[in-house]
């Protein structure tokens, strides 16, 4: 009997859990829509006929899949892409058994003026390309198997309006979520964590609910990463006959894990509404217990511990695949930066993709959340400007409410650099901006990206409206932040714009060069490579380079930390080179994601692990003198070797990040060793490469998921007879893959390539290239192939599962 009670117990729970889990469908809504690049007006009505269109699965930039050119109305700010008007159009069935629920389609993001239309119905119009939004689709649907049509206008043809690349189209994920009517409303759930102690966590939870009968209760349950429930809660709702019904109540976490950058521990709160023992609506908050703290005079600590905010300003283009969403692409990114010891992320200057927010949660980033890069003033001819009067309030809402759940969101930014700080426009934008934001959450700083550093000249500032001052670039004033700024805190909003090719050095390097000098002096290009060297000697006129920023805001605790511009090269913005350079030179990794020399300074300086790091390569003419750097950590001395001659023993000097040596080449071997207490720490060596042999490949991930968006980035180098990679290979190498996975993007770090990032090769950059395979919707053994004229080919298999 025991048995056959503990039987009806177990099957109860999981009855009332399947239903908790079915309650409320959320699907991927990308798959199988059709698409035309051009503009027809009919293409909104459902007897459209769309035989003839492209299908594709969803996200989808155009903009990648075409040809750079310099002509086209984009500019080369924008990276010389196309743009244009799109259409997409889905038909798709919705059960019979959905009649008496609400169907609600939700767009990640959409660049841009996007128009919305179901089965002829019009839904209406948003401009702003970075922002999330839904539509109720359920009044104007058919059930059963009558068919449904859904068509979404792309209009990006006006331009210029984005400073750097914005790509076009259905760029974010879509989803179909079906739901009982009575419901939890979207973005209406708000989890805070008032009190925070050792001991124990007070979680404040609100809620809305769109109420429909009686009897209401919520259930909340708060589980631990590994699945424990840790403390619930059960209310009774009070009837009501209002559109929507608020909720507020405290549960108490004892013992909690703290979320932090080094340990992101995450608790998973579920809510139900319950109907007696019926659960008609459940949702999922992800949350983090951790306190914050900005000091005028301590800086930041995260839980109560002093540390630097060591971050990076990123754009959302994902290299190769463009502005096309992809979380494992995002991750890959994620975690070149948390290998540099990177902690924090600014979304300049945008809301970013939800996945984005979901990583930085789970792999331990804060995340400086930003709005607007234009208020009212424009900054090009048809940006946000054009928009602001109709939208900001509901934009800026909108990324409040969707975004404040996340533990890695730190601070909520209002703006970039933005006109209004040079006259008294604003202080009541600014204001009322603010305002925006604390009617929602008031529980972050809010902060704007100010490019005026003098306090009485900035109008910004002068509102009084900021919780934090932050500053981008004029690290010439940083040290007297609190004479010129008594009582505030202080923010690095960005920094540096230091300017490195990657395998590209020229020399001496005993001086800082400025490119361009001014806004007011006309750039000389100085090499016919549209390269910029790779020692760290070369910034922007109003930047610096890394080590002159870097060394101001490690030396004062009142500097609370800062975000470089930026973390990987990205498309658009090709300073200090015209065209055909279409793509930045200010990434800490190349827009492959290889990482520059710079990246390993960042290493030895903000991580524990041991560096050391040599560069150039040591392929040069005979006799040439040459400046070789290196840098390292963990280690008291450094001693170089060149064909195993000590070329002497060196040590870092008060605030060097670096050391170097002038030396005459020679071909062979360049060894340095690392020691501490006189015990080697580690040892590098660069060879003279020989002629181009053979091709090497490497895959970041062997074996990957057949979701039809998994993806493996697979590493090329050009190797001599030896194995050591030829720092001046261009070979055009050549791909095939057979088997259940495609390619979906080729690239090679060049900022001058006029490749196409679709096609299925690539040329060499500095002995480098990059390819990114996808899986398709199905298992088995994929082979990459890869081959170029003369040298031996290589291969490579990948599970796809």
């Amino acid at each position: 009997m025991r048995l056959l009670f503990i039987c009806l117990v177990l099957s109860l729970f999981c009855c009332n859990y399947a239903s908790a889990q079915s309650v409320r469908k959320t699907e991927s809504f990308d798959a199988n829509w059709k698409f035309m690049l051009g503009d027809d007006s009919l293409a909104k009505q459902p007897a459209f006929n769309d035989g003839k269109w492209r299908t594709l699965d969803l996200p989808h930039d155009w903009s990648i899949e075409g040809s750079f050119d310099e002509k086209n109305p984009t500019t080369q700010g924008e990276g010389g892409l196309p743009a244009g008007i799109g259409w997409y159009r889905k038909t798709f069935n919705v059960p019979s058994s959905a009649k008496d629920k609400n169907v609600f389609i939700d767009f990640d993001g959409v660049y841009r003026n996007s128009e919305v239309w179901i089965n002829g119905h019009y839904f209406g119009k948003r401009p702003n390309g970075y922002i999330s939004f839904s539509y109720d689709l359920t009044p104007y649907l058919n059930f059963g198997d009558r068919d449904n049509v859904i068509a979404v206008k792309v209009d990006n043809g006006d331009q210029p309006n984005s400073r750097w690349y914005s790509g076009s189209g259905i760029y974010r994920n879509v989803w179909l979520t079906t739901v009982n009517k009575t419901c939890f409303t979207k973005w209406g759930t708000f989890v805070t964590t008032p009190q925070i102690s050792n001991n124990q966590a007070s979680v404040h939870i609100s809620t809305t609910i769109r109420p429909e009968g009686k009897g209401l209760s919520l259930k909340t349950t708060i589980y631990n990463e590994k699945g424990e429930a840790v403390t619930s809660n059960f209310s009774p709702l009070k009837n009501s006959s209002d559109t929507t019904l608020a909720s507020a109540y405290n549960l108490t976490i004892k013992n909690p894990q703290f979320w932090s950058t080094d340990h992101p521990y995450l608790y998973k709160i579920s809510l139900q509404i319950m109907q007696g023992s019926r659960v008609l609506d459940n949702i999922t908050v992800n949350t983090g217990i951790r306190s914050f703290e900005f000091d005028a005079q301590k800086g930041f600590s995260l839980n109560g511990v002093h540390m630097k905010i060591k971050g990076v300003c990123m754009h959302h283009d994902l290299g190769a695949l463009g502005a096309t969403v992809n979380t494992q692409a995002i991750e890959r990114q994620l975690q070149i930066l948390k290998d540099m010891g990177c902690n924090a992320i600014r979304t300049s200057h945008n809301p970013p993709a939800p996945e984005f927010l979901d990583l930085c949660d789970k792999m331990g980033f804060l995340v400086m959340d930003e709005a607007f890069d234009m208020w009212a003033k424009k900054k090009t001819k048809h940006d946000y400007h054009e928009d602001w009067a109709q939208w900001h309030k509901r934009d800026l809402e909108d990324q409040i409410l969707r975004d404040r759940n996340h533990p890695s969101v730190f601070i909520w930014s209002i703006g970039n650099e933005i006109r209004e700080q040079f006259d008294s426009t604003g202080i009541s934008i600014a204001r009322e901006l603010v305002r925006i934001v604390k009617n929602i959450d008031n529980t972050r700083p809010v902060t704007s990206a100010l490019s005026e550093s003098n306090p009485h000249k900035n109008f910004i500032y002068q509102s009084g409206a900021l919780d934090l001052v932050g500053l981008n670039y004029h690290q010439e004033v940083y040290a007297d932040f609190p004479k010129n700024y008594p009582g505030q805190k202080f923010i690095a909003t960005e920094t540096m714009s230091a300017l490195e090719t990657r395998g590209f050095y020229d020399t001496p390097t005993d001086t800082t060069r400025h490119w361009p000098q001014s806004s007011k002096v006309p750039f000389k290009q100085s090499n016919s490579e549209f390269a910029v060297t790779a020692y760290d000697n070369v910034a922007a006129y109003w930047g610096s380079t890394h080590e002159e920023t870097w060394k101001v805001i490690k030396k004062y605790d009142f500097l609370s930390g800062l975000f470089i511009w930026t973390g990987f090269d990205y498309i658009g913005e090709p300073t200090p080179y015209p065209w055909p350079a279409r793509s930045s030179y200010f990434g800490i990794a190349d827009l492959a994601g290889f990482p520059k020399d710079v990246y390993y300074m960042y290493q030895s300086e903000w991580t524990n692990k041991p560096v050391l790091h040599l560069f150039p390569h040591w392929n040069w003419k005979p006799g040439q003198l040459v400046d070789v750097w290196a840098y390292y950590s963990q280690a008291d001395e450094v001693e170089l070797f060149l064909n195993g001659r000590s070329l002497g023993v060196k040590a870092k000097q008060g605030d060097e990040l670096h050391i170097n040596w002038k030396v005459k080449f020679e071909p062979g071997t360049l060894k340095i060793v690392s020691r501490k207490n006189g015990k080697i720490v580690l040892t590098q060596e660069i060879h003279t490469a020989g002629l181009p042999a053979k091709i090497e490949l490497s895959a970041d991930r062997k074996s990957i998921n057949a979701d039809g968006q998994d993806l493996s980035f697979v590493t090329v180098k050009v190797l001599d007879a030896s194995g050591n990679i030829v720092p001046d290979a261009d070979n055009l190498v050549d791909f095939k893959i057979t088997g259940p996975a495609q390619i979906t993007g080729t690239d090679n770090g060049s900022q001058i390539s006029m490749e196409s990032f679709k096609a299925n090769h690539s040329k060499a950059f500095h002995g480098m290239c990059l390819l990114i395979a996808q899986a398709k919707k199905i298992g088995g053994t994929a082979i990459i192939y890869a081959q170029a004229k003369g040298l031996q080919p290589a291969s490579l298999v990948l599970n796809v599962k």
